[in-house]
């Protein structure tokens, strides 16, 4: 007769148990948010880039010069979710584009809430909806949605 040996177990739960700085670029980005405004910073070369980062993308340099930034833009390029996942923040049908606001050189990436697919299309003005209750955090923009014909 042969027995199975005995198996120990434990039970393990991965996790990162430390927090992050966002640091003073991303951190000042985060904090105009929570105060509903959006900045960039401007690059080397002169451009701005929004969201700020904190070296350039081209000379690898560091970055500290904000640029205030409208709250307006233009969709460059999108795509539509028809069937929003359960980790999705809108729960309808919208799409993900890539929106270069006014004094912005670079798009951001980020959720419009336009209703249909009908209604989106490259090149439509957008505007920010900002979150109900803002906390410093990317999600203060809870979306941009079209705007309207008189605006």
């Amino acid at each position: 007769m042969s027995a199975e040996p005995e198996m120990l177990s434990q039970p393990f739960e991965l996790g990162f148990t430390y927090t992050r700085s966002t640091g003073p670029i991303v951190g000042r980005f985060l904090t105009e948010l929570r105060d509903r405004k959006i900045v960039g910073i401007k690059g080397t070369d002169g451009r701005v880039i929004v969201p700020a980062v904190e070296y350039d993308p081209v000379s690898a340099e560091a970055l500290g010069e904000f640029i205030d930034v409208g709250q307006t833009g233009v969709v460059k390029t999108w795509c539509w979710v028809k069937e929003p996942r359960h980790h999705h923040l809108i729960k309808k049908p919208f799409a993900w584009a890539l929106i270069q606001l006014e004094g912005a050189d670079t798009p951001m990436l980020h959720m419009v809430d336009a209703g249909d697919e009908a209604n989106m299309t490259t090149g439509m003005a957008v505007k920010v909806r900002w979150a109900d209750e803002p906390r410093g955090h990317i999600t203060d923009i809870a979306c941009f949605e079209p705007v309207s014909g008189g605006e």
